[in-house]
């Protein structure tokens, strides 16, 4: 408990049953009520009401008082205890909570330390993908990595993970099953034969809620493996509900908990999600509703990265990782709480350009879209202040605006058409030029977002060559 608990406090003589944001008298918390609005200490309420001086526990602050002699029902009485206990889980940390366990220091976050020490392990990503990868994490706790099988999208989730956690109940790979129809083989199910049993599955993922739930101090991580073999939408869909309403996901009808288990649970701020993607005959397309609601990063190796992984080849050793960016943890945390957005006229006049033609193939983008591309672009700043305005809006397209973007030959030519010029600077004849030409370099000056057009320019391929384009496939 750390010092802090829900409790009831009994006060015979004045006739009152407070229920409290107790706080310990002979222990020194080292915890605070994370408390909201106007609550008055036990000290304050008995002078305000004029019932003398508490005898003991006048620090402990308000949630209810109730008089002895009028009690609510056992319904008000049950429900009201209910919500204290709520507000205590996210304030309390049994698991983590003793100081021992605590990092010793608290460091400023540091992408380039992170890059230094995959080097070290044997990983090699591009500046770029490992500054996406943690600036999407922060703008929205729900990433998306797709691409080329092999090319390390759940070595850098997992990497990560290990990084920056100081112990490995922190996150949870979940290879996803083909079978997969609703949410019961990620969070369990009641049991039908006894009302009082809830299986629970043992890949950990209720446990790491939990935990998520009563340590909001430390980061955690859900990874999803292969998490298209089965529809995203019928097991994920409440997961995808909650990150937007805020509000619990049911997990049984019972009043009281069931092998530990509540009835509800919800989606922490501390809890991070990453699925990663591989695009074959075995696997589902994504909706348009689950692309809009994540940030979606793809991977590709190029001649130069595959030449410099056989020039600095070294044997693969992710142990090392094991907590070395732990002493980053809060500093991670609180720039992924910090949720700052705004638009000025160039953001504002590129967001209506591109609008403007993915509306011809009904793929525009809505409010809560526009919102966290410009959350994306602070978060990206926050992480490298080395990128340019131009590489922002280059990252935002290709993560947020072409992932919906798919459609026939015929609906798709004169968009993508229309959308390479807006990644260019001047005149140019895309397609003999762009679409056309082999030998293109697309890190040349007069290209704006390079990593858009060269995108663009795949799936206008996929198009002519199949009549059918989308950017899980081009």
């Amino acid at each position: 408990m750390d010092g802090i608990y829900p409790g009831y406090l009994l006060f015979k003589q004045q006739k009152k049953l407070i229920l409290s944001y107790g706080k310990s008298e002979t222990k020194k918390s080292e915890r605070k009520w994370n408390i909201k609005g106007d609550v008055k200490t036990i000290n304050t309420y008995f002078q305000e009401n004029q019932l003398g001086k508490p005898r003991r526990y006048g620090d402990s602050f308000v949630f209810k008082a109730y008089d002895i002699n009028d009690l609510p029902s056992k319904d008000v009485l049950n429900r009201d205890l209910d919500e204290l206990i709520e507000i205590y889980k996210t304030q309390s940390s049994p698991s983590l909570s003793d100081k021992e366990s605590l990092p010793k220091e608290t460091k400023k976050f540091d992408y380039e330390v992170f890059k230094k020490d995959l080097k070290s392990a044997g990983l090699i990503f591009s500046d770029k993908i490992i500054t996406r990868f943690v600036a999407s994490l922060c703008t929205k706790p729900f990433v998306i990595l797709t691409g080329l099988s092999g090319s390390g999208k759940t070595k850098l989730a997992q990497s990560f993970a290990q990084w920056i956690c100081e112990d490995d109940k922190q996150y949870c790979i979940v290879p996803v099953g083909a079978d997969w129809t609703n949410k019961e083989p990620l969070l369990g199910y009641p049991n039908a034969l006894d009302e009082n049993d809830y299986v629970n599955p043992e890949n950990g993922v209720l446990e790491l809620i939990q935990n998520a739930i009563a340590n909001p101090e430390f980061p955690y991580f859900l990874i999803l493996d292969e998490m298209n073999l089965s529809h995203v939408e019928r097991y994920f869909a409440e997961f995808l509900s909650a990150m937007e309403s805020q509000e619990k996901i049911s997990l049984h009808n019972g009043k009281i908990e069931k092998n530990s288990v509540p009835s509800n649970i919800f989606l922490p701020p501390n809890l991070f999600l990453v699925g990663t993607v591989n695009i074959d005959e075995t696997t589902y397309m994504f909706s348009p509703k689950v692309l809009d609601r994540a940030n979606t990063i793809e991977f590709r190796v190029s001649e130069t990265e595959l030449q410099q992984f056989f020039n600095d080849f070294t044997p693969l050793n992710s142990d090392v990782l094991k907590g070395q960016g732990a002493t980053m943890a809060q500093s991670f945390l609180d720039i992924s709480r910090n949720k700052k957005a705004g638009f000025d006229e160039n953001l504002k006049a590129t967001l209506l350009k591109f609008f403007n033609e993915l509306k011809k193939t009904g793929a525009e983008f809505g409010y809560r879209t526009a919102s966290e591309i410009s959350t994306l672009y602070y978060q990206l700043q926050t992480i490298n202040r080395d990128l340019t305005e131009d590489e922002m809006m280059d990252i935002a397209i290709m993560q947020k605006l072409l992932p919906k973007l798919h459609g026939s030959r015929r609906k798709l030519i004169p968009v993508l058409h229309t959308l390479a010029t807006f990644c260019i600077k001047g005149e140019m004849k895309v397609e003999s030029e762009i679409f056309e030409n082999l030998e293109f370099d697309f890190n040349s000056e007069k290209v704006k977002y390079p990593l858009s057009l060269e995108k663009i320019k795949r799936m206008y391929k996929g198009a002519i060559d199949h009549g059918f384009a989308s950017y899980a496939e081009a």
